[in-house]
């Protein structure tokens, strides 16, 4: 999905060359029927808006490593006929018998909604966090055992919170993301899966939750037992929101489990405000063997692909001071 992104800016700068259609609407027609300099102006403008994205995107991650194999992917037997992508099953290589039918965007990213919506970084792919939280929570199903379970910054599948949904003898799960486009995604894959009877719980939902909006927080303040999230610290004007909704959202005993990388300083000035607002943080480098010793192996034998800073997360646990 990313060589989509970064070949989109390279297709606009060369159809602004030529006078070709680009993103966000500019086509021969304007080059022809405005002034021949309005019209190079026009279209630099849009390689200028491209290249906000796609410093963004280089700021939020090198995808040159994609995944630590926790999950296999097939194409969904049954075939779909939506036009928004195509339906997979991811089934957990270690817990074979947890699968869920998903359905990933296929189409190009829209450079108007990238650059207008609400982060839309979680719509481009499952990121190596998202997919390590997953796994995680299928190998600690018990810690959620009648609990009230949300999922912050979810994306297009909220596959962590799936993997509870599925495996867990939980009272509620909800998965969250602050863009809506995401969120009619999810609840189209809850859908899907609700009808292949996979769910052990009758209370799953999603919803738009943005952590800088006061209304979203507060309708569900104090109402989750655990609150998790992964990769959602590098966005510089969201961290403090992020801790402000995290801390609100939770019960009084409640615990917060966010996976992240480090991304040069982002984790670290995430736990300082989090320590701030008063939570107690465990930080744990060494929480799963296989990850671990995968990690290792791809820090020696493929250090052009994988970067530490960039692609293995760190466990965070967060509890409320008092």
């Amino acid at each position: 999905m990313e060589s989509r992104v970064e070949n989109a800016g390279t297709g606009v700068a060369e159809r602004a060359a030529v006078g070709g259609p680009t993103v966000g609407g500019a086509s021969r027609e304007c080059a022809v029927s405005a002034p021949l300099g309005a019209a190079r102006w026009k279209l630099l403008r849009q390689v200028l808006k491209q290249k906000q994205l796609d410093d963004c995107l280089r700021h939020i991650s090198v995808r040159r490593f994609e995944s630590f194999n926790l999950f296999s992917i097939t194409e969904a037997k049954e075939r779909e006929t939506e036009e928004d992508g195509p339906w997979v099953q991811y089934t957990s290589v270690f817990y074979p018998e947890y699968s869920i039918y998903l359905r990933r965007d296929s189409g190009f990213l829209n450079i108007e909604d990238v650059l207008t919506s609400f982060d839309n970084t979680g719509n481009v792919c499952i990121w190596p966090s998202e997919e390590v939280l997953a796994y995680y929570c299928l190998k600690h199903s018990n810690i959620f055992r009648d609990l009230a379970v949300c999922e912050l910054g979810g994306g297009m599948t909220c596959l962590a919170g799936l993997m509870v949904a599925i495996s867990a003898d939980v009272k509620e799960v909800l998965l969250t993301d602050g863009n809506e486009k995401a969120i009619r995604n999810v609840s189209d894959i809850i859908t899907r899966n609700q009808k292949a009877g996979v769910f052990k719980t009758e209370k799953i939902s999603s919803c738009v939750l943005r952590w800088d909006n006061e209304t979203d927080v507060s309708q569900l303040e104090g109402h989750f037992d655990i609150v998790m999230c992964a990769d959602c610290l590098f966005l510089d004007q969201y961290r403090a929101t992020l801790v402000d909704a995290v801390k609100r959202l939770l019960r009084s005993t409640g615990k917060a489990m966010v996976f992240a990388p480090c991304r040069g300083n982002t984790l670290n000035q995430f736990c300082n405000l989090a320590e701030k607002a008063g939570f107690s943080i465990q930080r744990h480098e060494n929480y799963d063997e296989h990850i671990s010793n995968f990690h290792s192996k791809l820090k020696k034998e493929n250090p052009d692909m994988y970067e530490e800073n960039l692609h293995y997360p760190l466990l965070l646990l967060l509890t409320k001071n008092g």
